[in-house]
């Protein structure tokens, strides 16, 4: 079965016009053929297509009073809810770009992602800084404007999202395709009119997109303010999900659960579930496979600046073990070695990948500068090889690599490891410096209900790792070390441990 990527997480295609609809118009779309049904499901709060239409309409309009305009940033500061999908939208309708960040964030952090996007409006942060115009959560002035649609307006950015990268600045990924849909396009085994479970953070550009396929596909759309592994099942159930978003670390989690409470809710409704964003140990992989069948289980690999990438089913990947998969419809890959010469199958090298078409940039950077070399090939960082067939392994990114006495260590293949011992809920593995060895294995392990010693750990990974990749030390903590998008952020980890 062929899986259809090509359209907004990677790249726009030629689509068939007259099936085409800008997002200011898509909710009204869905309006007219199912106005009362259920478009939003968050924690106990729903909305319908009509109310959300109508309500994104009033936003549109206090938020073009604040100074919003055609092509403008409107960065959103807002936790998962109604509320940050209701901005989007607004935004959308006013020819405008969202650019999303995690409510979180440190006042320093966040002040300069705002600083870099340069928005007409800040949404859900009032301390923000005071060059731009701010509104708190929970925005209610909206009320008193009308819900008679706008006039139709088509922002030239979809989206721009946010990521530190390898070297912990922030940077902007602009995705500088047309802000419309293809109402006859099937995306990444999302379904139409049925129920998506997405239930990882919506700053994030993989929930974010998840999130915006389902709606625009008319999907009743589960959403969470933070990821539970026992309320995902439930919610699997109570809402009969036919398709759901899956982040590695979400489901170590779910596996994690005693088998009684795993095992007692109704599953059969999914029919996909696709995970990303980060590698996946194998055996958690196969764990999934075995429970909810290869048919459902899929995976895809590629970055927010969807200049290409892989998906693989979990009949393709139990022939193919470990195997993120081949190229999607109309991308290429070529693994280059230090000197940039492409390498042989099984070869580990720099993973760059291009459209066949090479047709320009898929993405524009604010605060950084691409990877794209002659030919329009570009690289993300991330380490691998690829196999006789053309399927893609694999290894870390390059910044992430540990050089241990001249040999090369990838820090996944050691987490991969750890992450099997009973009780182990996530673990980071950095490089730490050394007088002798130039680098050695440092092990982070996040095992907060487990006694587990060092020589316990060291004994079970004799069976899993060669003697050299083992961690010279060991530290147990009793925080997550994944986000719920299943990112770590190594590289503070280790200045935090060295400085």
């Amino acid at each position: 079965m062929l899986i259809r990527v090509r359209c907004l997480f990677f790249r726009m295609q030629k689509v068939n016009t007259m099936s085409v609809i800008s997002f200011s118009r898509i909710l009204a779309h869905w309006v007219e053929i199912q106005p009362n049904q259920v478009a939003i499901v968050h924690e106990g709060d729903t909305i319908t297509w009509l109310a959300l239409e109508e309500r994104t309409n009033q936003l549109a309009r206090a938020y073009e009073d604040l100074g919003v305009k055609q092509d403008d940033f409107v960065t959103i500061a807002l936790p998962n809810g109604i509320e940050f999908i209701a901005a989007c939208f607004a935004i959308w309708k006013l020819g405008a770009t969202p650019q999303p960040i995690s409510a979180k964030l440190p006042k320093i952090e966040r002040d300069a992602i705002i600083e870099l996007a340069n928005p007409s409006l800040v949404v859900g942060a009032v301390d923000a800084d005071a060059r731009f115009p701010s509104i708190a959560a929970q925005f209610s002035q909206y009320e008193n404007y009308s819900t008679e649609p706008l006039q139709e307006r088509t922002s030239k950015n979809i989206k721009a999202v946010t990521s530190g990268g390898s070297t912990g600045r922030p940077k902007l990924i602009v995705m500088p395709q047309p802000a419309v849909w293809d109402l006859d396009f099937t995306y990444f085994m999302i379904p139409h009119q049925s129920s998506v479970l997405v239930p990882g953070p919506l700053y994030h550009n993989g929930p974010f997109m998840w999130a915006l396929c389902a709606l625009c596909q008319g999907n009743r759309t589960v959403i969470v303010t933070r990821f539970d592994a026992e309320t995902t099942l439930q919610l699997i159930e109570e809402n009969r999900i036919e398709n759901m978003y899956m982040v590695p670390t979400m489901m170590q989690r779910i596996w994690n659960l005693p088998d009684e409470l795993r095992l007692k809710y109704d599953l059969s409704s999914l029919k996909s579930a696709i995970h990303m964003a980060a590698p996946c140990p194998a055996w958690l992989k196969e764990a999934f496979i075995e429970w909810l069948g290869p048919q459902v289980v899929w995976e895809l690999y590629g970055g927010a600046e969807g200049q290409g990438g892989t998906t693989i089913t979990g009949e393709e990947w139990l022939q193919h073990r470990g195997s993120v998969g081949k190229a999607i419809e109309g991308t290429e890959i070529q693994i280059l070695g230090d000197s940039g010469q492409q390498l042989p199958p099984g070869d580990i090298g720099e993973i760059y990948m291009r459209f066949k078409e090479n047709a320009g940039s898929s993405y524009e950077y604010i605060g950084a500068e691409s990877k794209e070399i002659e030919g329009g090939w570009d690289s993300l960082g991330d380490m691998g090889y690829l196999d006789e067939d053309g399927y893609l392994y694999l290894a870390d990114r390059r910044t992430d690599m540990i050089i241990c006495g001249g040999s090369n260590i990838y820090p996944a293949e050691v987490e991969a490891a750890i992450d099997q011992f009973p009780g182990v809920r996530s673990s980071a593995v950095i490089g730490l410096p050394h007088e002798d060895l130039g680098n050695v294995v440092h092990a982070i392990v996040d095992a907060p209900d487990a006694a587990i010693t060092e020589d316990d750990m060291l004994t079970f990974l004799a069976d899993h790792l060669v003697r050299y990749k083992h961690p010279r030390s060991i530290e147990f903590v009793s925080e997550p070390l994944r986000d719920d998008a299943g990112k770590v952020r190594r590289k503070a980890l280790r200045e935090a441990r060295i400085n």
